[in-house]
């Protein structure tokens, strides 16, 4: 047996059935009801799967989108609803050029998503920029969080706008283009799949200038940073191998959110959601059931 698993056509077929079996699970996924929440006269898009008054809903991060979960969604629609929200400036939502999109913009929009679907409670999984952004929902909004998801993202300051100056002024310049696709290079490059990498790349880039610079500025914003507040809901947190997820970072989280589930892991990108979507919703599911979320 062991030899026939080494053989050639034996790994082939399986690869095989293996791919067939996810696009079979795509092609069976139900078609989301697309819709549009308002907030302050602007468009927030939502994908929604399924009723309730609890849902999972995903968030993404600096410069993504809504489909970024698409190998995340399908593993759990019949088991809760699920939303996956295009914040503002980003996906199918408005991008006006008048607004400034802080991580208090972001979190109004859940709250705007959520109220337009009728949602009461939920969880929320916030991948990168999406972590700060759901923790200052969790900030205003403690009796909607049921738990939190960090996904490789940061519940601690990267620095100021001083600090990181030499790093935000050519995005606010006219070569802004060709310094953002430096960056999204360097996040993607560990990434597993090609076409999925190509795919991240084209959608990080195609967002506007002005959505990428004030989103960043958004994330330096000393508000939201000044108070170690405490997480009081359970929260999980998987992140990959880093060397910005230190020791003492991991124990600065820990203190500020106790029995939090903190999980490192190897071999995966930025996007360990997209290198690794099995792991990742297995994973998910076990926290979810632990915390009797869902059965």
């Amino acid at each position: 047996m062991l030899r026939l698993m080494r053989h050639p056509a034996f790994t082939a077929a399986t690869l095989c059935l293996a791919w067939l079996s996810v696009q079979t699970a795509f092609a069976q996924t139900p078609k989301p009801q697309t819709r549009f929440a308002n907030l302050d006269g602007l468009r927030v898009h939502y994908d929604n799967y399924g009723k309730g008054n609890e849902a999972l809903v995903f968030v993404h991060g600096w410069t993504c989108n809504a489909t970024f979960w698409k190998a995340n969604v399908p593993a759990f629609i019949g088991q809760t609803r699920v939303i996956a929200i295009d914040l503002p400036g980003h996906g199918e939502s408005d991008k006006p050029d008048n607004i400034a999109y802080s991580m208090d913009l972001f979190a109004r929009a859940i709250d705007a998503v959520l109220q337009d679907a009728k949602v009461e409670r939920a969880v929320l999984v916030g991948h990168s920029m999406g972590t700060p952004v759901i923790r200052q929902f969790y900030r205003r909004y403690p009796a909607k969080v049921r738990a939190l998801v960090i996904v490789d993202g940061s519940l601690k300051s990267m620095g100021t706008k001083e600090s990181m100056k030499q790093f935000l002024d050519p995005f606010r310049g006219p070569g802004y283009k060709q310094h953002a696709e430096q960056m999204v290079t360097y996040l993607t490059q560990a990434m597993k799949n090609e076409q999925t990498r190509n795919e991240v790349k084209a959608a990080m880039l195609s967002a506007p200038q002005h959505v990428m610079i004030s989103a960043f500025d958004g994330m330096l914003d000393p508000e939201i940073w000044k108070e170690a507040d405490k997480i009081n809901v359970p929260t999980l947190a998987l992140m990959a191998v880093n060397p910005q997820w230190s020791a003492d970072y991991e124990k600065y989280v820990r203190d500020l959110v106790p029995g939090i589930e903190y999980q490192v892991w190897p071999g995966v990108s930025h996007f360990l959601m997209m290198d690794e979507p099995e792991k990742f919703n297995g994973t998910l599911t076990t926290f979810l059931k632990k915390n009797k979320i869902i059965r």
